[in-house]
C-alpha cells in the first residue's frame, strides 16, 4: 500500500507555529490519475478523525471551524505536495496529523484515497 510522506510534527508551546508538508514518493501519481485534493485530517486524544484542510485541483480551499483564521493550506514548492502552515496553536490542536490524496483513477474510473502514517503535533507548555 503506497503511503504519502509526511513531516513537520512536534512540540510546540501555545501561541506558536508549525508548518506540515506532505507529498507523493515517486511516481504514484501519474498521467493515468487526478488528484481532485490534498490536504489534512487528524485524530484528536480520544477522539474521532476530524476534517482539517483541504486543496481542491480547481485551488479551492476547505477548513475545519475549529482551525479557520489560524492554519492556511497552499501547495508545496515540489509537485504534488501541500503545506499546512499551523499559527496561533492551541492544547486542543494536539493530534496525530494525517495527510490525504482524493485521486481519480482514468483507466479505472474509480476514486481512490492514499495516505500518510501520520505526524504527532503536541502543543503544550
Amino acid at each position: 500500500q503506497v503511503q504519502l510522506v509526511e513531516s513537520g510534527g512536534g512540540l510546540v508551546q501555545p501561541g506558536g507555529s508549525l508548518r506540515l508538508s506532505c507529498g507523493a514518493p515517486g511516481n504514484i501519481f501519474t498521467r493515468n490519475t487526478i488528484i481532485n485534493s490534498m490536504g489534512w485530517y487528524r485524530v484528536p486524544p480520544g477522539k474521532q478523525r476530524e476534517l482539517v484542510a483541504l486543496l481542491s485541483d480547481n485551488d479551492s480551499t476547505n477548513y475545519g471551524d475549529s482551525v479557520k483564521c489560524r492554519f492556511t493550506i497552499s501547495r508545496g514548492s515540489a509537485e504534488n505536495t501541500v503545506d499546512l502552515q499551523m499559527d496561533s496553536l492551541k492544547p486542543e490542536d494536539t493530534a496525530v496529523y494525517y495527510c490525504n490524496a482524493n485521486v481519480h483513477v482514468v483507466s479505472l474510473n474509480l476514486t481512490t484515497f492514499y495516505w500518510g502514517p501520520g505526524t504527532q503535533v503536541t502543543v503544550s507548555s
